[in-house]
């Protein structure tokens, strides 16, 4: 098993930052200028997910990761629900939103895969870990 050192490393915060970086570009466009709270809301959801993953993962203990990652999915879920809500308003085209709609719904069962992982784990993180002496 590969031990990972950063969590940059990680696929699903790989996958959070891609789909940080699509919300953005999108609410970048029309109508999206028009409506700021809904761009701040969609934005800040995205930018939830990618560091909630950033910061249980630095916490060095499966315990906090978990919970910080039912955090992250989570926010997957509240991107998902205001991707309804830009489609239901015209924001987004169909195809967009659909599409934006299956990254979460990818994102979210990739975390769910992952927590699951975590809890069947004997690590329990690194600052569990001793020091040989």
């Amino acid at each position: 098993m590969a031990v990972v050192e950063r969590f940059e490393e990680l696929r699903i915060w790989q996958m959070a930052r891609e789909l940080c970086q699509e919300v953005y570009l999108h609410t970048e466009t029309q109508p999206w200028k028009t409506d700021t709270r809904f761009v701040q809301q969609i934005r800040a959801a995205a930018g939830s997910v990618m560091d909630n993953i950033a910061e249980g993962f630095e916490r060095d203990g499966n315990k906090e990761f978990i919970q910080f990652l039912y955090v992250a999915k989570g926010s997957c879920g509240e991107v998902r629900s205001q991707i309804i809500r830009a489609s239901d308003t015209n924001f987004l085209n169909h195809t967009d939103a659909k599409r934006l709609y299956n990254v979460c719904l990818e994102l979210s069962s990739t975390i769910a895969a992952f927590i699951k992982s975590l809890k069947k784990s004997s690590i329990t993180g690194s600052k569990y870990l001793k020091l040989e002496t």
